[in-house]
């Protein structure tokens, strides 16, 4: 049975189809089904709910489980999935909105991770079990978005100097799995700005000397893109 594509679903639609779905206990998640419904809507629309989305999740998040809401993060970001914030990477919607859209992101952690991950460090998941269900794809945030531009984008360096903002912002926050989120992204993007990552990681460092040694550890090794 082919997939079903969907379009022009109003805002309100669009979450229920992103969220609203059952967490299977085993198997591939409901958007790997060979019939499952999928977003197909324009890039302009897709930009302008997930701007809505980030700005302002806590209503658009309140009767679905952490479980639910990880699913569907999943779905938003990873392009083995959904791949919906491609739609940041399309030159044809107006810089303004693209850029709002990455920049929004900062409320996500606000409103989000910063709330809802424990005090874990998912890096030492070897060693160390622990974390709630939005830990890791806090932790995966940046590691799974395959970037939000393309090298062939007018606006490339514009696009990347919003999601470092976002990383930026992410280290000034109370929260361990947010700063450790935002290290891990800053690792893997070092081959992007060398100069700008080891820029904020220092500013990072300087600003908390009494860093947990593991966490110290890690902004050391992100700072050069030693990190898996």
């Amino acid at each position: 049975m082919a997939m079903s594509r969907l379009k022009d679903l109003s805002y309100e639609d669009w979450i229920e189809h992103l969220f609203c779905h059952e967490v299977r206990l085993h198997g591939n998640a409901w958007y790997f089904d060979l019939d499952a419904p999928l977003w197909d809507g324009s890039p302009d629309e897709t930009v302008a709910h997930l701007t809505r989305f980030f700005e302002n999740p806590e209503p658009a998040l309140a009767y679905f489980s952490d479980a639910q809401i990880d699913q569907g993060l999943r779905y938003i970001i990873d392009n083995g999935a959904g791949d919906l914030l491609g739609a940041v990477r399309e030159p044809s919607v107006p810089l303004p909105d693209r850029r709002r859209c990455v920049s929004a992101m900062r409320t996500l952690y606000d409103k989000l991770f910063l709330p809802r991950c424990m005090p874990h460090l998912s890096h030492l998941d070897r060693v160390q079990a622990g974390g709630g269900p939005l830990n890791l794809i806090c932790y995966m945030w940046w590691d799974i978005i395959p970037g939000v531009t393309t090298p062939h984008d007018p606006h490339h360096h514009a696009m990347n100097e919003a999601a470092l903002g976002v990383m930026r912002h992410a280290l000034s926050l109370d929260s361990i799995a947010c700063q450790e989120s935002a290290l891990h992204g800053l690792g893997h993007w070092a081959n992007v700005n060398v100069a700008a990552i080891a820029s904020i990681i220092d500013a990072y460092l300087d600003a908390r000397p009494d860093l947990r040694p593991e966490l110290r550890r890690y902004a050391l090794a992100a700072r050069t893109g030693c990190i898996q």
